[in-house]
């Protein structure tokens, strides 16, 4: 690696890491494990995909594939498709050197992008099999690619909110990174992180909740999670909100609900905050 893809790997394995310490109910966090998978997994995944993911040499779609194949070697479990999906086209922007500003970039990166690239990111997405995943009637991963990826995410961009953010050139992304960092003017890393992952919840359905469950429960997770981030936001002392955090959390994950893109979408918000 060279000295930015060093820099870039770091940048990656400590959004990694951070949203790892925020409590983040219904998900897999430092205060609880849950689903199937533990802290630890999610570590692990972190530390492997990170030597991969930003290798200066790699295509975009090579970028994609190796970073999830190298994870499911290390842990054989789904910790972070939605992360390596939403973080390799950022990784790839930078690589570019180039002047223009970072979301220009990355939406050009996605647009630029040929079918071997497609191939490998519905290969990478066959290898970790996500739950929920199901059927699409076009452009299904389960088959070889016969489009492009803009083509592919425009298709899927209704159902799936990482596939949006290669449709609308990470919108949704850039404005989280940007309450991030507002959080971290008042607030440490862990709780800001916690506030990003609460208001991504708030502000969309969950797309991994809609897959599993179905749209009213989405809905409903996310209702609830605009009550959570209101009551964190009234608190001088965020600490006061970790009791009323951890029981929602107990709750969310005894009716088997996760809220898994919500957490791929703040890691992506942290990653590209901290290169801004």
């Amino acid at each position: 690696m060279n000295s930015l893809s060093q820099q870039l790997a770091q940048a990656y394995l400590e959004a990694c890491l951070l949203e790892l310490q925020a409590l983040k109910p219904g998900n897999v966090h430092a205060f609880a494990d849950g689903h199937g998978m533990t802290v630890q997994d999610f570590i692990r995944s972190a530390e492997v995909s990170s030597q991969m993911i930003a290798q200066p040499a790699l295509t975009f779609g090579q970028r994609i594939f190796q970073a999830v194949e190298i994870t499911q070697k290390a842990v054989s479990c789904n910790t972070n498709l939605g992360i390596v999906l939403l973080c390799a086209p950022v990784i790839q922007a930078i690589l570019l050197r180039n002047e223009n500003a970072l979301q220009a970039n990355i939406h050009a990166v996605i647009q630029a992008s040929d079918m071997q690239d497609a191939e490998d990111c519905f290969a990478a997405i066959r290898l970790a099999n996500p739950g929920g995943l199901g059927e699409s009637p076009q452009h299904d991963v389960r088959a070889l690619a016969k489009v492009t990826l803009p083509e592919a995410m425009r298709e899927a961009q209704d159902r799936d909110m990482i596939a949006r953010q290669y449709a609308d050139g990470f919108a949704e992304v850039f404005a989280s990174a940007g309450f991030y960092l507002q959080m971290r003017e008042t607030h440490n890393p862990a709780w800001s992180a916690t506030a990003l992952y609460l208001n991504i919840l708030s502000q969309w359905p969950d797309s991994h909740i809609v897959r599993k469950q179905g749209m009213p429960t989405a809905l409903e997770v996310q209702a609830e999670a605009a009550q959570q981030l209101a009551a964190f936001l009234s608190l001088e002392n965020p600490k006061l909100a970790q009791k009323s955090l951890l029981k929602w959390d107990k709750s969310l994950k005894e009716r088997e609900i996760n809220p898994g893109t919500s957490a791929d979408l703040t890691v992506a918000a942290i990653f590209a905050g901290s290169l801004l």
